[in-house]
């Protein structure tokens, strides 16, 4: 039997009962959804700290609105579709993100009018930091880009990411420490300059 097909059998019961306000067959039946859940993040998203993300906020979304499920489908077709909304609209805030990353990073260029040899070297910067900066974990980036490009303190942010301080300071070490690394090893000559 697979694992989506005994969760269905499963979640037939605990949605009624769910529905019903009954809160403790809410909170079994979310638990027992969440494995799954973050499974099918994980494909839809190929990134550990996304499909966490996702799984997070999907598993808040059916909390919320379970009372939509009207049983028309099967409460594992429902639950895949609630994942997949959630992925690819975590997805197009990234893209959006991104996008503003990258204008704010062009509006930066056009401003410099000093020493050609400088605007070459700093957009040379942009570029290569910008490049991996997207490669990051969507929360790593979320973090590095609150914290040290808007200039947001950890603790002020952790409520607003709905996670600890001491879980944005993680996020924002690994953030750092990546990009520092990835700098190093594919653009040794920039390393260079801030070593000097």
């Amino acid at each position: 039997m697979s694992e989506t097909t005994q969760l269905e059998e499963l979640a037939a019961g605990l949605v009624r009962r769910a529905q019903a306000g009954e809160s403790a067959a809410r909170e079994e039946l979310l638990t027992r959804c969440h494995g799954t859940i973050r499974r099918w993040a994980r494909v839809l998203t190929d990134d550990q700290d996304e499909a966490d993300d996702v799984a997070q906020e999907v598993l808040i979304r059916v909390a919320l609105r379970l009372d939509r499920y009207a049983g028309r489908s099967r409460f594992t077709t429902w639950l895949y579709q609630v994942t997949r909304n959630t992925a690819l609209s975590l997805r197009r805030r990234v893209t959006r993100r991104l996008r503003l990353i990258g204008e704010m990073t062009a509006g930066a260029e056009r401003r410099e009018v000093d020493d050609p040899q400088a605007q070459a070297e700093a957009s040379h910067l942009r570029r290569v930091v910008t490049e991996l900066f997207q490669e990051l974990p969507l929360r790593q980036r979320e973090v590095f880009y609150l914290v040290d490009i808007e200039g947001h303190d950890a603790v002020d942010i952790a409520p607003r990411l709905g996670l600890r301080p001491v879980t944005v300071r993680a996020h924002l070490f690994r953030a750092r420490r990546t990009l520092r690394g990835k700098i190093l090893a594919r653009h040794p000559e920039i390393a260079e300059e801030f070593e000097s």
